[in-house]
């Protein structure tokens, strides 16, 4: 399976912390497709807190329980968790990905944005274990 975990730069990026808390805003007002469609919007028309509520009223989510959701501070401790768990299985930076055996625990971190077949090689490892 797959999962996505927060893991902001908080001294690279400012702006890192509060925009993992608009995404999962988001997603708590208007589900999976909500998330993933902020993020593109994020990454694609703009990062900071001038933007976070207008994302919101382009997917048709009520901006003001969206901006209710992020002054409430909701999600900080959920994406600091992720953080911490990220640090913990070793990831340094982003992209970082983590890959593990559900079987045998082992677990490969793969740094960096890397091409597919670096992914397939260290899961044919991984499945081989």
């Amino acid at each position: 399976h797959w999962a996505y975990r927060h893991f902001p730069l908080h001294n690279i990026h400012p702006e890192a912390q509060k925009a993992g808390e608009a995404t999962e805003c988001a997603g708590d007002l208007g589900g999976s497709d909500a998330f993933w469609a902020y993020i593109d919007l994020l990454f694609n028309k703009g990062l900071g807190p001038q933007y976070y509520v207008s994302h919101a009223g382009e997917l048709n989510l009520d901006e003001a329980a969206f901006e209710d959701c992020l002054n409430s501070d909701k999600f900080a401790e959920k994406v600091n968790s992720d953080l911490q768990e990220g640090q913990a299985a070793g990831v340094r930076g982003t992209p970082g990905t983590v890959l593990i055996n559900n079987e045998t625990n082992e677990a490969v971190v793969v740094s960096g944005a890397r091409p597919f077949a670096i992914f397939k090689q260290v899961i044919d490892k991984l499945l081989e274990s």
